[in-house]
Protein backbone atom coordinates (compact mmCIF):
# COMPACT_ATOMS: atom_id res chain seq x y z
CA UNK A 1 0.00 0.00 0.00
CA UNK A 2 1.25 3.06 -1.03
CA UNK A 3 2.47 5.29 2.08
CA UNK A 4 -0.54 7.15 3.57
CA UNK A 5 1.51 10.45 4.38
CA UNK A 6 2.67 10.42 0.84
CA UNK A 7 -1.23 10.58 -0.15
CA UNK A 8 -1.89 13.21 1.81
CA UNK A 9 0.68 15.40 0.31
CA UNK A 10 0.02 14.74 -2.86
CA UNK A 11 -3.57 15.15 -2.59
CA UNK A 12 -3.52 18.07 -0.74
CA UNK A 13 -5.70 16.47 2.54
CA UNK A 14 -5.24 19.23 5.26
CA UNK A 15 -8.67 19.02 6.93
CA UNK A 16 -10.76 15.88 8.38
CA UNK A 17 -13.97 16.27 9.41
CA UNK A 18 -15.67 13.71 11.63
CA UNK A 19 -19.27 12.66 12.93
CA UNK A 20 -18.23 9.91 15.54
CA UNK A 21 -21.33 8.06 15.63
CA UNK A 22 -22.11 4.90 16.97
CA UNK A 23 -21.20 4.35 20.67
CA UNK A 24 -24.35 3.52 21.69
CA UNK A 25 -25.39 1.45 19.38
CA UNK A 26 -21.68 -0.56 19.88
CA UNK A 27 -22.53 -0.66 23.28
CA UNK A 28 -25.99 -1.96 22.97
CA UNK A 29 -24.55 -4.59 20.62
CA UNK A 30 -22.59 -6.07 22.87
CA UNK A 31 -24.72 -5.68 26.01
CA UNK A 32 -22.55 -2.99 27.74
CA UNK A 33 -24.25 0.16 29.18
CA UNK A 34 -24.12 3.43 26.99
CA UNK A 35 -21.43 5.08 29.12
CA UNK A 36 -19.21 1.99 28.19
CA UNK A 37 -19.34 2.87 24.42
CA UNK A 38 -19.05 6.81 25.13
CA UNK A 39 -15.75 5.90 26.95
CA UNK A 40 -14.42 3.76 24.21
CA UNK A 41 -14.77 6.87 22.09
CA UNK A 42 -12.89 8.44 23.53
CA UNK A 43 -10.01 5.77 23.41
CA UNK A 44 -11.06 5.90 19.37
CA UNK A 45 -10.66 10.30 19.08
CA UNK A 46 -7.06 8.98 20.75
CA UNK A 47 -5.71 6.62 18.39
CA UNK A 48 -7.44 8.76 15.22
CA UNK A 49 -5.63 12.18 16.72
CA UNK A 50 -2.75 9.81 16.89
CA UNK A 51 -2.70 8.57 13.30
CA UNK A 52 -3.17 12.39 12.19
CA UNK A 53 -0.35 13.24 13.25
CA UNK A 54 1.65 10.99 11.83
CA UNK A 55 -0.63 10.92 8.51
CA UNK A 56 0.40 14.60 8.48
CA UNK A 57 -2.92 15.64 8.56
CA UNK A 58 -3.36 19.64 9.80
CA UNK A 59 -6.46 19.64 10.68
CA UNK A 60 -9.02 17.52 12.52
CA UNK A 61 -12.34 18.31 13.17
CA UNK A 62 -14.52 16.35 15.28
CA UNK A 63 -18.93 15.81 16.29
CA UNK A 64 -18.62 15.22 20.04
CA UNK A 65 -22.11 16.86 21.31
CA UNK A 66 -25.00 18.55 19.02
CA UNK A 67 -27.52 21.52 19.98
CA UNK A 68 -29.85 18.24 19.59
CA UNK A 69 -28.33 16.18 22.18
CA UNK A 70 -30.08 18.22 24.70
CA UNK A 71 -33.08 16.15 23.87
CA UNK A 72 -30.82 13.09 25.34
CA UNK A 73 -32.01 11.69 29.28
CA UNK A 74 -30.53 14.22 31.57
CA UNK A 75 -28.14 11.53 33.21
CA UNK A 76 -26.66 10.53 29.83
CA UNK A 77 -25.95 14.33 29.20
CA UNK A 78 -24.82 15.10 32.36
CA UNK A 79 -22.34 11.96 31.89
CA UNK A 80 -21.20 13.56 29.03
CA UNK A 81 -20.24 16.80 30.32
CA UNK A 82 -18.73 15.34 32.67
CA UNK A 83 -16.59 12.94 30.60
CA UNK A 84 -15.70 15.98 28.87
CA UNK A 85 -14.50 17.32 31.54
CA UNK A 86 -12.51 14.24 32.83
CA UNK A 87 -10.84 13.92 29.26
CA UNK A 88 -9.62 17.42 29.02
CA UNK A 89 -8.35 17.05 32.45
CA UNK A 90 -6.65 13.59 32.00
CA UNK A 91 -5.58 14.20 28.72
CA UNK A 92 -4.17 18.12 28.83
CA UNK A 93 -0.55 17.18 29.51
CA UNK A 94 0.06 15.50 26.95
CA UNK A 95 -1.59 16.80 24.59
CA UNK A 96 0.32 20.18 25.22
CA UNK A 97 3.18 17.26 24.66
CA UNK A 98 2.35 16.27 21.49
CA UNK A 99 1.48 19.82 20.51
CA UNK A 100 -1.64 19.42 19.91
CA UNK A 101 -3.99 22.96 19.16
CA UNK A 102 -7.05 22.43 20.89
CA UNK A 103 -10.28 24.26 20.10
CA UNK A 104 -13.83 24.65 20.92
CA UNK A 105 -16.37 25.18 18.85
CA UNK A 106 -20.06 25.35 19.40
CA UNK A 107 -21.75 27.65 21.93
CA UNK A 108 -20.16 27.17 25.22
CA UNK A 109 -22.58 29.28 27.41
CA UNK A 110 -24.91 27.08 28.58
CA UNK A 111 -22.52 24.59 29.66
CA UNK A 112 -21.23 25.11 33.80
CA UNK A 113 -19.14 27.70 34.86
CA UNK A 114 -16.53 25.01 35.80
CA UNK A 115 -16.69 23.20 32.31
CA UNK A 116 -15.97 26.34 30.43
CA UNK A 117 -13.23 27.14 32.41
CA UNK A 118 -11.88 23.78 32.03
CA UNK A 119 -12.18 24.37 27.90
CA UNK A 120 -10.72 27.72 28.35
CA UNK A 121 -7.28 26.77 29.91
CA UNK A 122 -7.11 23.64 27.41
CA UNK A 123 -7.26 26.08 24.62
CA UNK A 124 -5.08 28.68 26.12
CA UNK A 125 -2.23 26.18 27.22
CA UNK A 126 -2.25 25.22 23.75
CA UNK A 127 -2.99 27.83 21.28
CA UNK A 128 0.81 28.65 20.46
CA UNK A 129 1.38 25.01 19.81
CA UNK A 130 2.41 23.20 16.36
CA UNK A 131 0.95 20.43 15.46
CA UNK A 132 -2.47 19.18 14.66
CA UNK A 133 -5.32 21.84 15.23
CA UNK A 134 -8.27 19.89 17.29
CA UNK A 135 -11.65 21.06 16.79
CA UNK A 136 -13.77 19.58 18.89
CA UNK A 137 -17.12 20.47 18.13
CA UNK A 138 -19.43 20.58 21.29
CA UNK A 139 -23.02 21.70 21.61
CA UNK A 140 -22.56 22.77 18.18
CA UNK A 141 -24.93 23.12 15.62
CA UNK A 142 -24.54 24.10 11.96
CA UNK A 143 -27.82 26.08 11.22
CA UNK A 144 -27.17 28.14 14.62
CA UNK A 145 -23.61 28.82 13.82
CA UNK A 146 -24.66 30.34 10.60
CA UNK A 147 -28.03 32.51 12.28
CA UNK A 148 -24.58 33.65 14.66
CA UNK A 149 -22.64 35.04 11.85
CA UNK A 150 -25.68 36.51 9.57
CA UNK A 151 -26.68 38.44 13.97
CA UNK A 152 -22.53 39.18 13.67
CA UNK A 153 -23.01 40.45 10.22
CA UNK A 154 -25.37 43.31 10.81
CA UNK A 155 -24.99 44.08 13.95
CA UNK A 156 -21.59 44.82 12.54
CA UNK A 157 -23.43 47.56 10.00
CA UNK A 158 -21.37 45.38 7.17
CA UNK A 159 -23.14 46.30 3.54
CA UNK A 160 -20.82 44.50 0.80
CA UNK A 161 -21.66 41.12 1.99
CA UNK A 162 -19.79 37.90 0.45
CA UNK A 163 -19.08 34.64 1.08
CA UNK A 164 -16.07 35.08 2.88
CA UNK A 165 -17.64 37.39 5.26
CA UNK A 166 -19.97 34.74 6.31
CA UNK A 167 -16.96 32.24 6.84
CA UNK A 168 -15.02 34.91 8.88
CA UNK A 169 -18.09 35.00 11.36
CA UNK A 170 -18.27 31.08 11.75
CA UNK A 171 -16.47 29.33 14.37
CA UNK A 172 -14.11 28.21 11.68
CA UNK A 173 -13.22 31.52 10.31
CA UNK A 174 -9.03 30.29 11.11
CA UNK A 175 -8.86 27.04 9.42
CA UNK A 176 -9.34 25.29 5.67
CA UNK A 177 -13.19 23.87 4.84
CA UNK A 178 -12.73 20.01 5.18
CA UNK A 179 -11.39 18.20 2.58
CA UNK A 180 -13.04 14.70 3.49
CA UNK A 181 -15.90 14.63 5.97
CA UNK A 182 -16.16 10.65 7.91
CA UNK A 183 -19.32 9.68 9.25
CA UNK A 184 -18.80 6.34 11.02
CA UNK A 185 -22.00 3.88 11.69
CA UNK A 186 -23.63 3.86 8.69
CA UNK A 187 -26.39 6.74 8.86
CA UNK A 188 -26.74 8.74 5.32
CA UNK A 189 -27.25 12.55 6.90
CA UNK A 190 -24.95 15.18 7.78
CA UNK A 191 -27.09 15.94 11.33
CA UNK A 192 -26.21 19.65 11.51
CA UNK A 193 -22.67 19.68 11.08
CA UNK A 194 -20.49 21.96 9.31
CA UNK A 195 -22.99 22.85 6.71
CA UNK A 196 -21.44 25.75 5.17
CA UNK A 197 -17.44 24.32 5.56
CA UNK A 198 -18.62 20.83 3.56
CA UNK A 199 -20.02 22.48 0.46
CA UNK A 200 -17.45 20.66 -1.40
CA UNK A 201 -16.04 18.25 1.30
CA UNK A 202 -15.54 14.56 -0.01
CA UNK A 203 -18.06 12.94 2.09
CA UNK A 204 -17.28 8.84 3.44
CA UNK A 205 -20.30 6.90 5.65
CA UNK A 206 -18.51 3.81 6.93
CA UNK A 207 -20.49 0.89 8.63
CA UNK A 208 -18.14 0.67 11.73
CA UNK A 209 -19.16 2.26 14.54
CA UNK A 210 -17.42 4.70 16.33
CA UNK A 211 -15.70 2.82 19.02
CA UNK A 212 -14.48 0.18 16.28
CA UNK A 213 -12.59 3.33 14.20
CA UNK A 214 -8.76 3.32 14.48
CA UNK A 215 -5.62 4.45 12.19
CA UNK A 216 -6.15 1.11 9.70
CA UNK A 217 -9.56 2.88 9.09
CA UNK A 218 -8.62 6.47 8.56
CA UNK A 219 -5.69 5.00 6.10
CA UNK A 220 -8.94 3.15 3.86
CA UNK A 221 -10.71 6.50 4.23
CA UNK A 222 -7.63 8.57 3.10
CA UNK A 223 -6.81 6.30 0.57
CA UNK A 224 -10.67 6.40 -0.97
CA UNK A 225 -10.49 9.71 -0.85
CA UNK A 226 -7.22 9.51 -2.97
CA UNK A 227 -9.14 8.26 -5.97
CA UNK A 228 -11.93 10.71 -6.08
CA UNK A 229 -12.31 13.06 -8.38
CA UNK A 230 -12.50 16.68 -6.99
CA UNK A 231 -14.18 18.55 -9.82
CA UNK A 232 -15.51 21.34 -7.70
CA UNK A 233 -17.77 22.26 -10.25
CA UNK A 234 -16.08 21.92 -13.18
Amino acid sequence: MEDIKEIVNKNELKHIAIIMDGNRRWAKGKGLPSAIGHKKGVEALKTTLKACHEFGIKYLTVYAFSTENWNRKPEEVNFLMDLLAHTIENELDELNENQVVIKFIGDTTPLSHKLQSILNNAENITQNNMGVNLQIAFNYGARAEIAKAVKEIVESGEKDITEDTVSKHLYTSNIPDPDLLIRTGGEMRVSNYLLWQIAYSEIMVIPEFWPEFNKDKLAECITEFAHRNRRWGK
